[in-house]
């Protein structure tokens, strides 16, 4: 697995460090299947919103959509 200063992935999705420490400071936690089981909302909540995203077509760059932090990914 690549190793970045700023995100980390655990075979479902890079995550944003800063983001995920903020949040859990701010939230107790509850089970995955509390927050994104059968949804009655129109908009459910995933587990973290510190789930970042590729800012290029190429996937060469992460970004975090929470905070706004990037780091390039360099894939050897």
């Amino acid at each position: 697995m690549i190793e970045l200063n700023d995100f980390y992935n655990e075979g479902f999705g890079w995550i944003c460090r800063h983001c995920e420490r903020e949040l859990a400071a701010k939230t107790t936690q509850h089970s995955r299947l509390l927050l994104e089981g059968e949804a009655e909302s129109k908009q459910p909540e995933m587990s973290t919103r510190a789930l970042a995203k590729w800012a290029d077509a190429a996937q060469r760059i992460l970004v975090c959509p929470r905070c706004g932090i990037s780091e390039p990914v360099e894939r050897s």
